[in-house]
């Protein structure tokens, strides 16, 4: 039987990588849904990472011979992916959202909201005119409010993030943007940290999985922050905080958007008069609702 170096000394160029790659993800029951959803993407995205290549590779450099290093250099991050679960986007470093590439690594959910087409679409038709002040909520690595920020340059946006690994990472990104000047990261548990600010607009993907869904998700997820995910027996932990504090974050006019994913029959459980807006979305995902700070007032 050929030994494992044999067998992987045939795949010669970029194309052979990925398809190596993809198979051996697949052969592995990797999981994918950190940023993409099938193995040859996935694959795809660590090859041209290793080589050192752009994501928008023109398709006729598939077919080039790689050297031998190179391709040592290739397998080891594959196979790194395999032995350790960890979601491309951690092993690359950073991903992109909203068009913009944010660094990311353990102290941070990998960025996956489907909250980046609403911020393309510039939270349209709900808001009338721009936002002067804007709160990404449970802001993690920054990716919401600093993508809202490039959406709205005369806004002026808050990271709020209780925790201290994340409020790094955070800051990392704003030095990246260069964009100190309109965004600040400030450690707050939910609004405890933020003086007496007051918003136009709150963004938030606060954690919201039940803890017993939490314990059988892919061990992918697992590789993320807890505190990023489990809330409470529902998932409803810090939403119910949320809704109860934000009607005095928001000015007369606001508007509150969470996102709560697949725990949508939880919050409705919970809350099943609230009329909020469940946002429909044209690239895929679900589960973000949008209220005013009106409603929330009457209805809470």
């Amino acid at each position: 039987m050929p030994s494992p170096s044999t067998q992987t000394s045939v795949l010669r160029s970029v194309r052979d990588l990925v398809r190596w790659g993809a198979s051996q993800f697949k052969a592995n029951g990797l999981y994918f849904g950190h940023g993409t959803d099938n193995a040859l993407d996935e694959a795809f995205h660590l090859v041209l990472h290793a080589l050192h290549l752009p994501a928008d590779l023109p398709t006729v450099y598939l077919e080039a011979v790689v050297t031998d290093a190179e391709r040592a250099a290739v397998l080891k991050l594959l196979q790194q992916r395999i032995k350790t679960r960890q979601p491309a986007a951690y092993l690359i470093g950073e991903i992109q959202f909203c068009g913009l590439p944010f660094t990311v690594d353990e102290r941070v959910l990998v960025p996956r909201s489907p909250i980046g087409e609403l911020i393309e679409r510039r939270f349209a038709p709900w808001l009338q005119q721009e936002p002067q002040t804007i709160l990404d909520l449970c802001a993690g690595s920054g990716c919401i409010g600093i993508a809202c920020a490039h959406a709205f340059p005369d806004a002026q946006v808050d990271l709020a993030e209780l925790s201290p690994g994340a409020l790094a990472v955070c800051k990392a990104n704003i030095e990246r943007h260069d964009c100190g000047e309109q965004v600040r990261a400030l450690k707050s548990d939910l609004f405890s940290g933020l003086g007496e600010m007051r918003y136009d607009l709150i963004v938030s993907n606060p954690p919201y999985v039940p803890v017993a869904e939490w314990k059988a998700l892919p061990e992918e997820f697992h590789q993320e922050p807890r505190m990023a995910l489990a809330a409470g027996k529902d998932g409803m932990d810090l939403v119910a905080r949320i809704l109860a504090e934000a009607p005095s974050r928001l000015v007369e006019g606001g508007w509150l958007v969470c996102e709560v994913g697949g725990s949508v029959p939880e919050f409705e459980a919970r809350w099943p008069r609230l009329p909020v807006t469940w946002v429909e979305f044209e690239r895929g995902g679900d589960g973000v609702f949008i209220i005013s700070r009106e409603d929330l007032i009457e209805h809470l």
